[in-house]
């Protein structure tokens, strides 16, 4: 007798547990049923998984792949419509400021960065210095935009070269810029791959006509403002007017200053102006202009940058980023 009250005692608990089962079993397809409703899903067809859902297992034979892994190369199908898309959009903006033609797309840079010397009779006594360079070394159809200084801190600048996707490197200096960092805070966040922003001394003093001591405060204390206000210390550097000696040199490379890039052409609003012989862009050339407006030139700032990307693009010539080469 008391076995047969022990298998019915265990029969309802059974009976209870499946009642329990089936219950929750209910729940989650009513839930299920419900989301697939609210997201306008076909019945039929297997609602997305919810972003901290487990991955799905691979199909039969294949290895899931592996956590943190990295993710499938684009391909050329993908590849070729991001690009066409981004002509496009700089053709639109090449027209709605003002520009001949959109901007040149520039090639992939390279896996390794081109080795920089010094350029022939650029050279100080000293041996091991940053190199003191107008060019760099390559053979691709590319030219390099570079700001000095910071005087004119005009938002169109930043709209125009982000729209037409140009990039471009600011060489600060701190007596104009230390009214306004917030304007070159949100310069260096305004394109997508950035823009860096480099040394150009603290307060734009003729370096050859200053001691030893004297040049390494004004680039060690331009090296200090710039990471403290942006967050990174620069690497390159460039002396006011393009001036240096040997303790120049040797003060930058206790800085941390790694390289000199000086300029092969400057552009002007109405103008442009060269070092070479030829009056003429060579691949890899770097061109240098200025934070002005109108009160110091014949234009505004956007007018330089329709001049220089003007005669850039005619000669067949891109812009790529300086930081990508040096």
């Amino acid at each position: 007798m008391q076995l047969v009250r022990q298998k019915e005692q265990t029969m309802r608990k059974g009976a209870h547990r499946s009642r329990r089962t089936l219950g929750a079993a209910l729940v989650v397809a009513a839930l299920a049923s419900a989301a697939t409703a609210c997201s306008g899903a076909a019945p039929d067809r297997a609602a997305p998984p919810s972003p901290v859902s487990s991955p799905p297992s691979p199909a039969s034979g294949q290895q899931a792949p592996k956590k943190g892994a990295a993710a499938a190369p684009e391909s050329q199908a993908g590849k070729a419509e991001r690009l066409r898309v981004r002509k496009a959009a700089r053709a639109l903006a090449a027209k709605k400021w003002g520009l001949a033609g959109p901007p040149l797309e520039a090639p992939a840079p390279p896996a390794v960065k081109p080795a920089i010397t010094t350029r022939k009779g650029f050279e100080t006594k000293s041996e091991g210095m940053p190199p003191v360079f107008t060019t760099v070394p390559t053979k691709e159809k590319i030219v390099f935009l570079t700001i000095d200084d910071g005087a004119e801190k005009d938002p169109e600048l930043l709209r125009m070269m982000n729209e037409l996707d140009i990039p471009y490197s600011a060489f600060l200096s701190d007596y104009v810029v230390s009214d306004d960092y917030a304007y070159f805070a949100r310069m260096q966040k305004s394109r997508k791959d950035g823009v860096a922003l480099h040394n150009h001394t603290l307060n734009h003093r003729y370096l050859p006509g200053l001691s030893y001591a004297r040049q390494e405060r004004e680039i060690c204390g331009m090296q200090d403002v710039i990471e403290k206000r942006f967050g990174k210390r620069p690497e390159l550097f460039r002396p006011p007017y393009g001036n240096y000696n040997d303790d120049t040199l040797r003060a930058a490379r206790s800085c941390g200053i790694r390289a000199v890039p000086l300029w092969a052409a400057e552009a002007f609003p109405d103008r442009m102006e060269w070092r070479e012989w030829d009056r003429d862009l060579h691949p890899g050339d770097i061109v240098l202009t200025h934070f002005r407006g109108e009160e110091d030139w014949k234009g505004s700032m956007a007018d330089m940058v329709r001049r220089v990307m003007n005669v850039i693009t005619a000669k067949g010539y891109a812009v790529a980023k300086l930081e990508d080469y040096v």
